[in-house]
């Protein structure tokens, strides 16, 4: 219920889904002083968010600041990389990694470097639809074509969100008698709900490590200041889904 829940709630709150809301409300009142605040509001609310530097950021002041981990030699027991990387092609029978997938690709070089022991990937189907397609076991079928064995694998692949991602993971981990220094790998804007969520979940020595940054370098030129964005808008979508289930999972105490 929880996870419905989830996916409701954050398509409620997608700003694409105001600004259609509005503009159909304003063709049927008739109210012509009404429709036309109506339909003003409504390209503010398109502006606004779409803006590429207001979005910019937003994502800023919400992503954390961690140090450079790759002109560092400390070495962890592993990395726990969250799932949500890609799309299942069930056709082809193999994942096809999205812009997450950094997530991953960030963390091998620690791998082949020896500086972590384990790749632990947590992540099953976080579709309604689709809950066959589980994602953990199409990364470790990727992961063996690259020549990684399954004796440096720790799969999980049943959770559905970042909880189950933490509580799922922390049993395999306690099963093994697994203890030690782990990296959390997520994408940056995800990391402030996972550090919460893994702390609460008794995870001791944990460090965050950030990929797929969404926040550049600040930029003050007309197109980043002015101009409409579709990616942008499309990032925000992302961010504001972040900050529905961070509520979330405050209220429901899982961090």
């Amino acid at each position: 219920m929880f996870f419905i829940l989830s996916k409701i709630l954050a398509f409620i709150f997608a700003p694409l889904v105001w600004v259609f809301i509005l503009f159909v409300y304003s063709f049927f009142t008739k109210i012509e002083s009404r429709a036309k605040k109506l339909r003003i509001v409504a390209i503010v609310i398109l502006f606004v968010c779409s803006n590429s530097f207001i979005v910019d950021e937003c994502f800023r002041q919400w992503e954390p600041v961690t140090p450079d981990y790759d002109l560092q030699t400390t070495k962890y027991d592993g990395a726990i990389v969250l799932g949500g990387i890609g799309e299942i092609d069930m056709r082809l029978e193999k994942i096809n990694f999205g812009m997450s997938g950094d997530r991953l690709f960030q963390i091998l070089p620690y791998y082949y470097s020896e500086r972590i022991k384990k790749i632990i990937f947590t992540g099953g189907s976080g579709s309604i639809e689709f809950p066959e397609r589980r994602e953990g076991l199409y990364v470790k079928k990727y992961l063996n074509s690259i020549h990684i064995p399954d004796s440096s694998l720790i799969i999980e692949s049943e959770s559905k969100n970042t909880y189950e991602n933490a509580v799922f993971t922390k049993k395999i981990l306690d099963s093994l008698k697994m203890k030690g220094s782990f990296l959390l790998v997520t994408s940056a804007y995800h990391m402030p709900r996972s550090m919460a969520v893994f702390k609460k979940a008794g995870y001791e020595n944990i460090t965050p490590y950030l990929t797929n940054r969404r926040s550049g370098l600040r930029r003050f030129t007309p197109d980043h200041l002015l101009i409409p964005n579709a990616d942008a808008l499309f990032s925000l979508h992302f961010l504001i889904h972040e900050w529905v289930g961070f509520l979330i999972y405050k209220i429901k105490g899982y961090a």
